[in-house]
């Protein structure tokens, strides 16, 4: 069984028991959230399709952690004007641990 969810602008296929990093979500660590924007649910031979969401289908999960990415250097030059801009981006996420999806 599994789920395709949509959270951040992003898709994920969860799996129960699957840990996964998805863009910040506030919530507190330890604490159970359920992900309402379910796009598609697999159990089997069954396949239930949303247009665009499932209404009735949900997906449990337990948050681990928040935390920050990698640094990523962005760097801007214009030859011989004497421009140059460094600017460096951590982006935050949080660590999820799929427990459940219901239909």
């Amino acid at each position: 069984m599994f789920a395709v969810v949509k959270t951040g602008g992003k898709q994920y296929k969860v799996v129960p028991g699957e840990v996964l990093r998805v863009e910040k979500i506030d919530a507190e660590v330890g604490s159970e959230i359920e992900l309402p924007d379910v796009l598609m649910v697999m159990d089997g031979d069954s396949i239930q399709v949303g247009e665009p969401l499932l209404d009735n289908a949900v997906v449990k999960a337990k948050v681990l952690e928040h935390g920050k990415s990698k640094k990523v250097i962005v760097f801007k030059k214009k030859r011989r004007k004497g421009y140059k801009k460094k600017v460096g981006h951590r982006q935050q996420f949080t660590t999820l641990e799929i427990q459940e999806v219901r239909i």
